[in-house]
């Protein structure tokens, strides 16, 4: 590419579906070339010199837990800082952990992480896309923290596509309410008439009784099926059963 600067020419790329043999040349793999000469790498050899790693956030921690070195650099309000903070991380080799107020261990993350954690808090399928300080509790639920965490959720959560086009949940995304009715035991009963049967010595039905909560059931044989059958039953078994209730009660 240097050597080719020097000349004025202009390279154009035509698709491989307007040049069938081109393409298709130019997928064959030559063993004979390859094996005299090494393939062409796409990259620079120096490309990579001048990048710049960045620092985890705690590597001065993470260095005076493990070998107990301080930065020269750092002046008396740093160094001040950070001896305090010691009291609040942990290090196992050679993980680093911050101890929260309810005495819980967090893993401490690079800045490569976050991102990562974030997506599957907030965009995976079972993370239901919820606000940034929701979020941020489910990332400390799941025992890892670093200083911006926060932050990062509510940013993340900004730029997050489907939350932008759903918008805020309002009224209109809630389910109706249903008010739920309280029963005790022999509150509701379910009473029906099962006949006409084959006679047996007068009685042609059988009156069935069932509580529903506490799934209490009589079947008692009768001549009729009509009310006074049933209120009938009612005085006499009933009206027992409420008398023990009460006085339990």
């Amino acid at each position: 590419m240097l050597l080719l600067q020097e000349f004025d020419l202009k390279i154009i790329d035509k698709k491989g579906s307007e040049n069938h043999v081109a393409d298709h040349l130019s997928r064959l793999a030559n063993e004979e070339v390859t094996a005299r000469e090494s393939e062409v790498i796409d990259e620079f050899p120096d490309e990579k010199l001048l990048v710049v790693q960045e620092r985890p956030w705690f590597t001065d921690i993470a260095n005076f837990k493990a070998v107990g070195i301080i930065p020269e650099t750092m002046d008396w309000h740093q160094r001040r800082k950070l001896l305090k903070d010691l009291n609040q991380y942990i290090w196992d080799d050679p993980y680093l952990f911050k101890m929260g107020a309810n005495n819980l261990l967090r893993s401490c993350v690079t800045s490569k992480e976050p991102q990562n954690i974030l997506w599957h808090c907030h965009n995976s399928p079972y993370a239901r896309h919820f606000n940034g300080e929701r979020t941020a509790a489910k990332v400390l639920q799941l025992g890892f923290f670093w200083p911006t965490l926060f932050k990062d959720a509510h940013m993340h959560v900004q730029h997050c596509d489907s939350c932008q086009r759903t918008g805020n949940i309002s009224r209109r995304h809630e389910m109706p309410l249903r008010n739920i009715e309280e029963i005790e035991v022999f509150d509701c009963w379910g009473i029906d008439f099962i006949g006409p049967l084959p006679r047996s010595f007068m009685n042609e039905y059988i009156l069935l009784v069932v509580e529903y909560i506490s799934r209490w059931v009589q079947a008692i044989p009768t001549q009729k099926a009509d009310a006074k059958t049933v209120i009938k039953f009612l005085m006499k078994h009933i009206l027992q059963v409420w008398n023990t209730k009460s006085g339990d009660q």
